[in-house]
């Protein structure tokens, strides 16, 4: 089993920056792709970002491109988000998660692994 932990979350004025941490435990980390989720309420959860096991590829939502960058530290078992640029619609519960392969995916049906949210909040 390979559990993940998201810190970073919290309140930020919109401009602003935030920057999000997943832990993961278990030794196959660096073999899987990672992926960024989010959820705000009334909406599905939608797809962020994701990144390779190798961190070669990193695909974007449209909506995240060209102020988001994800990154992994594999010898650290930890995956990034940083956010730049926020908007008051990114507020959202953000979800780490792992597919057991290397490469990423876009729908969340195709992970395996899920934290447990860490809540953003941007402010108008």
């Amino acid at each position: 089993q390979v559990q993940l932990v998201e810190s970073g979350g919290g309140l930020v004025q919109a401009g602003g920056s935030l920057g999000l941490s997943c832990a993961a435990s278990g030794r196959t980390f660096n073999y899987y792709a990672m992926g960024w989720f989010r959820q705000a309420p009334g909406r599905e959860r939608e797809f962020v970002a994701a990144i390779s096991g190798s961190a070669g590829t990193t695909p974007y939502a449209d909506s995240a491109k060209g102020r988001f960058t994800i990154s992994r530290d594999n010898a650290k078992n930890t995956m990034y988000l940083q956010m730049n640029s926020l908007k008051p619609e990114d507020t959202a519960v953000y979800y780490c998660a792992a597919r057991s392969s290397s490469w990423p995916a876009y729908g969340p049906k195709e992970y395996d692994y899920w934290g447990q949210g860490t809540q953003v909040t941007v402010s108008s």
